[in-house]
């Protein structure tokens, strides 16, 4: 991926004169003519190349993908995420994240490819993957803003598009559909095209993701605000449900296991998913090429600046199956320690927090380091703020402490798996077959019960007002895919307000635990506890809790500045 860096600082100082974000309102850029540019499949795939620093992967120094969770009811930050907060309560002038930058240069490209000359499926597959990027691009501005003003041609400063309306949000979903089967009918699969480039299986994925969103977007918002003009949530659904059903009867993709019982983690931080059938999508890093993250600095050395809640570790099943709300496996001895709390319970909880005697660092030339206590000790980014310490994701090398390699996952399988139960589950067509090509061949690979159509009711379940089937999916979802930056739009698609708003996120209850004594002199310091004993580190920060208001914060502002230029055709959004 570092040639990818690379040509995209080429490419735009070749084409980009402007460093303006605001592309729907500017004039022309001096671009190359397509008589000295656009002649070969190797042009095609230059330009392309820019599109891909786009995807969201390790970078700085942070924990990279596996705090981008930080936003949501799975991680609690020291940096509070203002969106929960409620804070933002005054549309801003601007706003980078309004930016047709990108989508200007598919257009672009996709005006231009025709004139070049070489292999048709070659050519055929570049023109795939402008598709597939304009539909992802359109993608970020509907979950950010909604409908915004679709444009599919370049413009000039006369053009009258600059004045077009904002799209209704199911329109702009049907665009984004219509891109991607343009892109699935053109894109190579995975073994026809070189390593690192979007193919068929990226396509399919990223459509079973964008169908499943806006699918259970319009049904959760249905009759509020933020809902479609025309709810066509069946028809998401089910698009959502066909892709991912395609990518399983393909057969191309299969779980990783590598017949441990540290299976799960492993899966996390690998160098290399060249061979890895799991993995649809990554990044390759490189030390010696200077292409690296320092994510494995961070975890598990220390806290991160995060922790895991109470409410996330408290949603794995026991051993046996059932909720901790229900199985004797789990009684009131099991909050006592942390090694107490993953005992019985589904493997994925130990290899996601760090508990007494895991290994964290591998070193040659001396002893290996254990984790015994969270990082409450530190401050700023590496402390430990609820006392579940990230364990999942970082790599154990001594000599990847500070630069690190590990790859980056940007899609697997797995949230395929589970993208293809719950548009079924959604849709009501959910069938115990399905529950066994999907949700058990996870469950299966770390040796938990396969789960049942007609699952246990827990009486503890977070959406009660749904179906006991629609909460064990959901339950499933967020085990699977915890701390991989998939929650925030869940609880957004969901309309998920409820579990948040006007409440704050707890961690370990170190009180009356085998850890009080160990840090009594900041119990009431900087160890803020609630009077059940649990740690509560927004205890003074938000005493009312998450002010989240349900009428403005489920979609940003549109800038006031664009809604100036665009002489007022384009609508702001709800509450702002």
């Amino acid at each position: 991926m570092k040639k990818y860096n690379i040509l995209s600082f080429v490419l735009i100082a070749v084409f980009i004169t402007s460093c303006s974000n605001d592309f729907l309102n500017r004039l022309p850029e001096d671009e190359i003519s397509p008589e000295q540019y656009w002649k070969t499949e190797n042009d095609l795939k230059l330009f392309l190349n820019q599109f891909y620093t786009a995807f969201p992967v390790h970078n700085g120094w942070n924990g990279g993908i596996f705090e981008f969770d930080n936003n949501s009811d799975n991680l609690l930050p020291q940096n509070i995420n203002e969106r929960f907060v409620g804070n933002n309560n005054i549309a801003p002038s601007s706003d980078n994240s309004w930016n047709f930058g990108n989508i200007r240069d598919v257009n672009y490209y996709l005006e231009n490819a025709v004139n070049a000359q070489g292999p048709e499926d070659l050519i055929n597959h570049y023109n795939g993957e402008a598709y597939f990027f304009r539909a992802y691009f359109y993608f970020r501005l509907l979950k950010r803003f909604g409908g915004v003003p679709y444009i599919d041609k370049t413009l000039n400063v006369d053009s009258p598009e600059l004045l077009m309306p904002r799209l209704p949000r199911n329109e702009l979903a049907a665009k984004i559909m219509e891109d991607l089967d343009r892109a699935l009918a053109l894109l190579l699969p995975k073994s026809g095209v070189e390593n690192f480039r979007v193919h068929r299986g990226v396509a399919l994925a990223f459509k079973s993701e964008v169908g499943l969103y806006e699918g259970t977007w319009e049904k959760y918002h249905d009759g509020t605000p933020f809902g479609a003009p025309v709810n066509e949530s069946k028809k998401f659904l089910t698009l959502a449900a066909q892709a991912a059903e395609t990518m399983i009867s393909e057969g191309h993709y299969n779980l990783f296991n590598d017949g441990t019982e540290d299976t799960y983690r492993v899966l996390f931080n690998r160098y290399d998913y060249s061979n890895v059938d799991e993995v649809i999508f990554w990044k390759k890093y490189s030390v010696a090429d200077g292409v690296a993250h320092r994510v494995s600095h961070y975890i598990p050395q220390n806290g991160s600046g995060t922790g895991l809640t109470k409410s996330l570790v408290e949603s794995y099943l026991c051993k046996d199956g059932l909720p901790i709300s229900l199985s004797p496996l789990y009684g009131t001895e099991s909050e006592t320690s942390l090694t107490a709390i993953v005992e019985n319970r589904d493997p994925r909880l130990v290899q996601t927090i760090c508990t007494p005697g895991a290994l964290i660092t591998e070193r040659a030339s001396q002893d290996d380091i254990y984790f015994e206590y969270p990082a409450f000790r530190e401050n700023g980014e590496t402390v430990s703020t609820t006392g579940f310490q990230i364990y999942k994701g970082g790599s154990l090398d001594e000599s990847e402490k500070v630069e690190s390699s590990t790859g980056a996952i940007i899609y697997r399988y797995a949230e395929v798996l589970l993208n293809f139960a719950e548009a079924k589950a959604e849709l009501g067509t959910l069938t115990q077959a399905d529950l066994d090509k999907s949700i058990n061949l996870l469950r299966n690979r770390v040796g938990m019960p396969p789960m049942s159509i007609i699952p246990t009711v827990d009486p503890n379940k977070l959406f009660p007002e749904l179906s006991d089937l629609i909460n064990e999916v959901r339950r499933e979802r967020r085990v699977e895919l915890a701390l991989e930056g998939k929650r925030f739009d869940d609880l957004m698609r969901w309309r998920a307000h409820d579990l948040y708003q006007n409440k704050r996120f707890l961690g370990f209850k170190i009180q009356g635990s085998d850890m009080e004594t160990e840090f009594s002199d900041l119990i009431g310091s900087s160890i803020l506890v609630n009077a059940d004993g649990y740690i509560d580190p927004y205890m003074n920060i938000i005493p009312n809790g998450f002010g989240f208001d349900e009428n403005r914060d489920y979609l940003a502002a549109i800038p006031t500045e664009q809604i100036v230029l665009s002489d007022n055709t384009l609508e702001q959004n709800p509450g702002w």
